[in-house]
Formats: structure tokens, C-alpha cells, sequence
């Protein structure tokens, strides 16, 4: 089955999604219901191992969403453990160059007709539908998508050559790293670090890539879109649990 984040991705379309930080099948599959284009099983900051990230993708799966798994570092071994999961789409954090976007892309990749690729060939995993999916191996890079993050002074130093890289699909910012790496910890909202994120949208379109971003709350999704970004992280699970809970907890305490 082609992988329908990419084709959106490739295609610009507006997708809205929200992270997985309480690595929760349940919370998962709750929020899979809800509406939203895509969803994040974050490893990189929050307790997710290989087999939770495999249940929260069978989840997933149960609703209208589609998967999005952030693996902790640019690292093959991790990738295959996410990609033979089932993770067609892997977020990378903290890609600073050029080289490094290549990485990220090449771990995506079978080794096919010099392409660099580093992923080991299974077909009998859980992506391949544990062998059933008897064309995976010949369509997997095809259906790879690889987002990178751009969340530190150096990435946007080099954003033009990182987003020139092929089969990059999407730039993808965080706000509160790519904040703090500029010297403004905590504050996303100094003019400086705006600046920046209105650079990195403005890139991508010209490479023909679409822009990600994690939004803190919908009046700044919005912003983010009006702002040229198509691939929209709308807060955390566990942003909108205590929400709710200490929202409805002061209603009714009066």
C-alpha cells in the first residue's frame, strides 16, 4: 500500500497531527479516532521501547490516523528496528548538514542500484505484513518518507543544502530546541527565532518540499500555517489530558 503521508507530503496538502509522549496503545488509539491526519510515537523524549512503539502502531492502525515514528538519533540500527515495525515514516532529529540528511535518507533505503542504502533487506517483519506483503522489499523505498528536523543554529545555517538533499520529503522545525540553540531558551516567540521559522518554510517551498512544525497550541498552528507550513503537530497527548482534566477540575470547582 503507498504510503499516504508521503504522497500528502509530496503533494504539499495540509496534514494536522499530534505527538505520543506517554507511549500508550490506548492514549494511541484514543487519539486515532479524533481527527487527525498523523501521529508521532516519539522515542527520542518519552519511555517508548521497540515493542511499545510496535503497539502503539497496531493502535494506530485501528483508526483514521497514520503513523509518524521519531526515532532518538540518526542511526541505521534504529531506523530498520522502526521502519521493520512498520514506521514507514521516521522523523530524525537534530539533522544539521547536508551529509546528515543523506544519512537519514540512506537508512531508509535498501541497497539498490547505488543508492546508498543502509537498511538490511527482512521481508518477513511486521511492515512487510510478516512475509504476506510478498512485492514490500521491491516498493519499500518508494514508500519510504523522510522527514528531518531543524532545530539548531548550525541546520539553519545549512537549511537550503539540507533541503536540496533527494528523497528528503519534509524540513520539520522544533520550536523549543531550535529556540534554545539561538540563545533564546524558552521563548519561542523572540523575534529572532520567528524569523528563523519563517526562513525554513520559505526554503522548503522553494526545494519543492513541504514544512513541518510542532505547535504548542492552535492559535500558534494557525500562525504556523498562514506562515507556509503544511505538516502541523498540534501539542501532545499528554498537553491535552491535563488540559482537560485541570480545565474541567476548576469549572467545577467554581
Amino acid at each position: 500500500m503507498p504510503n499516504p503521508v508521503k504522497h500528502a507530503l509530496l503533494a504539499r496538502q495540509p496534514l494536522w497531527g499530534c505527538w505520543l509522549t506517554l507511549a500508550s496503545p490506548l492514549v494511541a488509539e484514543a487519539l486515532s479516532h479524533a481527527g487527525f491526519d498523523f501521529l508521532v510515537v516519539d522515542t527520542e523524549h518519552s519511555p517508548a521501547d521497540t515493542m511499545e512503539v510496535v503497539a502503539q502502531l497496531q493502535a494506530i492502525g485501528n483508526g483514521g490516523a497514520q503513523p509518524v515514528v521519531r526515532v532518538t538519533e540518526n542511526q541505521p540500527a534504529l531506523v530498520k528496528r522502526a521502519m521493520d515495525a512498520g514506521g514507514a515514516t521516521v522523523l530524525f532529529p537534530n539533522v544539521n548538514s547536508a551529509d546528515e540528511a543523506r544519512r537519514a535518507v540512506a537508512a531508509m533505503r535498501y541497497p539498490q542500484a547505488g543508492n546508498g542504502g543502509l537498511r538490511g533487506v527482512a521481508g518477513i517483519n511486521r511492515g512487510a505484513r510478516f512475509g504476506l506483503t510478498r512485492d514490500y522489499v521491491a516498493h519499500a523505498n518508494e514508500d519510504a518518507c523522510t522527514i528531518v528536523q531543524i532545530e539548531s543554529a548550525a541546520a539553519l545555517a545549512a537549511v537550503e543544502e539540507i533541503a536540496a538533499v533527494e528523497g528528503v520529503d519534509a524540513l520539520f522545525v522544533g520550536p523549543a530546541d531550535l529556540s534554545a540553540s539561538l540563545g533564546h531558551l524558552g521563548n519561542p516567540a523572540h523575534p529572532q527565532v520567528v524569523e528563523a521559522i519563517a526562513r525554513v518554510s520559505q526554503v522548503a517551498r522553494a526545494a519543492g518540499k513541504s514544512a513541518g512544525i510542532f505547535a504548542g497550541n492552535a492559535q500558534a498552528a494557525r500562525g504556523y500555517a498562514a506562515a507556509g507550513y503544511n505538516f502541523i503537530a498540534l501539542a501532545a497527548d499528554v498537553v491535552w489530558l491535563l488540559a482537560g482534566a485541570r480545565g474541567a477540575l476548576a469549572e467545577a470547582r467554581g
